[in-house]
């Protein structure tokens, strides 16, 4: 089953490939960016998280927690992940997956949008992945929820490559704060009374 927008996310306990625990909901941050991504080796998957890392200080700035999953075992994603500046989750089993309605599709890799951004991470990284733990043709989803569990915003997407950037990431917390913000937050909204 898919989420929508003002749907409440299922509540979840995670623990990043680091060790750290963490929840969703998180009472502590605005927003998190739930992050459902394909397998740890993804070059698609590793160059938007490359891009994404490097616009972190903004990210993190507008009260977006970043969590990223994939259905890859932990010590494949430490290959690939362990240098990232947001949290990493090995959900191996597709577990969260299914939770959240994240699917899979031959047609993933069938956009010249996925050809291109993962020739950019090979030729960046001089990498390419050697193992595919579940599978090269799952989808991306990505999820904005607030801090009492509630879907802000999601996307499933259609490819491998349809997922949001930093840009979109950042306008959709700034309208989702003037949209519905806080009570406890009204005050440090631009033109809040």
């Amino acid at each position: 089953m898919k989420l929508l927008p003002g749907d409440m996310a299922p509540a979840i306990a995670l623990q990043t490939i680091a060790g750290r625990s963490i929840a969703i909901p998180n009472p502590s941050a605005r927003f998190v960016h739930l992050q459902f991504r394909r397998f740890a080796g993804c070059p698609v998957c590793n160059f938007h998280l490359m891009t994404l890392a490097r616009r972190q200080p903004e990210i993190e700035a507008a009260g977006i927690h970043q969590v990223v999953l994939f259905h890859s075992s932990k010590e494949e994603m430490r290959k690939y992940q362990a240098q990232l500046p947001f949290d990493c989750v090995a959900d191996l089993g597709k577990k969260h997956y299914r939770q959240f309605g994240v699917e899979n599709s031959v047609l993933a890799l069938l956009n010249p949008r996925v050809f291109w951004s993962g020739m950019r991470w090979v030729l960046a990284s001089r990498r390419f992945y050697r193992k595919a733990e579940n599978g090269i043709t799952g989808l991306p989803a990505d999820f904005l929820i607030d801090s009492g569990g509630r879907v802000v915003a999601c996307n499933y997407g259609t490819h491998a490559d349809d997922q949001w950037d930093a840009d979109e990431l950042l306008k959709l917390a700034a309208d989702a704060g003037h949209v519905t913000p806080k009570p406890w937050r009204a005050s440090a909204l631009p033109n809040a009374e």
